[in-house]
């Protein structure tokens, strides 16, 4: 059987909207229920503060982002979901 791999994350620089959901988080929870598809989705809170140089913001945005998530429908039993900055050696590959 021949596996697939999806990566994808978003920038949690505020609450998520209607684009959010048509663009990125529909198609990938879609795709996360596919079978073979290993889906792996992040919050890109490292990114974030880029735009966003208040922490405090940043970290509110990451639980609202989540929150919208899981609320949406994400499965994770069938997906990988974590926070950027839960990985440490991510700034190491940056």
């Amino acid at each position: 059987m021949n596996h697939k791999t999806i990566l994808t994350g978003i920038t949690t620089t505020g609450r998520p909207h209607l684009g959010n959901y048509t663009g990125a988080i529909r198609p990938a929870i879609e795709a996360s229920l596919e079978q073979g598809l290993q889906s792996f989705y992040f919050l890109a809170d490292h990114h974030s503060l880029v735009k966003n140089k208040d922490p405090n913001e940043v970290k509110k945005s990451c639980i609202e982002v989540a929150a919208s998530w899981l609320a949406l429908g994400l499965d994770t039993n069938k997906t990988y979901f974590y926070r950027q900055s839960d990985i440490p050696e991510i700034p190491e590959l940056m």
